[in-house]
């Protein structure tokens, strides 16, 4: 009768038998109980421990060597990396140089020094003018982020072949402040300033330390004209604001264009700076001396100085570093013969 009204979810004789006499019993429940699970091991606190240490001698040790070293499944080992010890494995960033401890501690108290000058003027900022140059290129690749699209799961990954920059390209050179763009020129022609700061010299010059900005020449000519500048730390691209905002915001819409003559180049180049507007100058101006490493490329003043106590100044260091000192002092002098020789007549 089971049979004729259930068909195949019909129970077999035995499990009828098995659940009358548990009814029978006083069972009331007609779900299943529970199995209680094995205990692993794999993943105790004596295995988890033993992967730890493993790690922290060699942090480019794979899963699989471990697991092979601990005679435990790759799941399991894979498990532990993940879930126990919540670790992931990244790549290597990359960043222009890696900075000595003389170099962190020079890059610290220039941070200081110009969060104390904010400090003590609140309206210093509104005051710099900061400039840089930059190649703009007849074709510039698409960064990753911008050639990449969504796809079905069915469909094959795209691809895109290797690319590389043309030689039609042209030097932007670009100085602004916190109200906009004050100067830019392809050709030396044609100005624009701050006629309020430029008459009362109420300004500060700021660049990065590219070796055409510290030239002696380029040192005496700005000393001769009382300008004033604003310190820069060494190897520091996210301290300047060309390099963390105006140049990737000018560029990146550029990325993928073909230019076939520099004057495309300059033209589209004028109006993507035009496309940048005031409230933008003034909001990475703000985060110049505000923002951290998150969501702005790079450190700022205040991240700079985060972290930093002290170092370990060793003497073999204290003298290496006095040796470069006297070369770049003996350096500086040999160049300031040669200008005074050239240009004294």
């Amino acid at each position: 009768m089971l049979t004729v009204a259930y068909g195949e979810a019909t129970l077999d004789r035995s499990n009828v038998y098995r659940w009358y006499k548990m009814f029978s019993e006083g069972r009331e429940d007609v779900n299943d109980e529970k199995r209680a699970r094995h205990s692993s091991t794999s993943t105790t606190d004596e295995k988890i421990n033993e992967v730890e240490k493993m790690i922290l001698a060699n942090r480019r040790i794979t899963v699989r060597e471990v697991a092979e070293d601990l005679n435990i499944s790759i799941g399991s080992c894979h498990s532990i990396f993940i879930n126990d010890l919540g670790m992931r494995r990244v790549a290597a960033k990359f960043v222009p140089k890696l900075l000595n401890c003389d170099q962190k501690q020079h890059r610290m108290n220039i941070a200081n020094e110009m969060l104390d000058s904010v400090r003590d003027d609140p309206n210093l900022l509104q005051r710099v003018i900061t400039g840089d140059e930059a190649w703009v290129y007849g074709y510039d690749v698409e960064t990753k982020a911008q050639s990449s699209q969504w796809k079905l799961p069915h469909e094959p990954r795209p691809k895109k072949a290797r690319q590389v920059r043309p030689n039609v390209k042209v030097l932007l050179t670009v100085f602004f402040d916190c109200r906009g763009v004050v100067h830019h020129e392809f050709l030396p022609q044609g100005r624009t300033k701050r006629p309020d700061l430029w008459k009362n010299k109420n300004w500060l010059l700021h660049h990065d330390n590219a070796p055409a900005h510290t030239l002696l020449l380029v040192r005496d000519f700005l000393a001769k004209n009382n300008t004033l500048m604003m310190p820069q730390p060494p190897y520091s691209p996210d301290l300047a604001p060309c390099d963390f905002f105006l140049f990737p915001k000018l560029k990146r819409p550029m990325k993928g264009r073909c230019y076939a003559t520099l004057d495309e180049i300059k033209t589209a180049s004028k109006e993507e700076l035009k496309k940048i507007l005031k409230n933008d100058f003034l909001k990475y101006f703000e985060d110049w001396k505000t923002v951290g490493t998150n969501g702005i490329p790079g450190a700022t003043w205040r991240a700079s100085t985060n972290g930093i106590s002290a170092f370990d100044r060793r003497p073999g260091r204290r003298a290496a570093d006095s040796r470069k000192e006297e070369v770049g002092e003996a350096r500086q002098k040999q160049e300031r013969v040669i200008y005074n020789q050239q240009y004294s007549v």
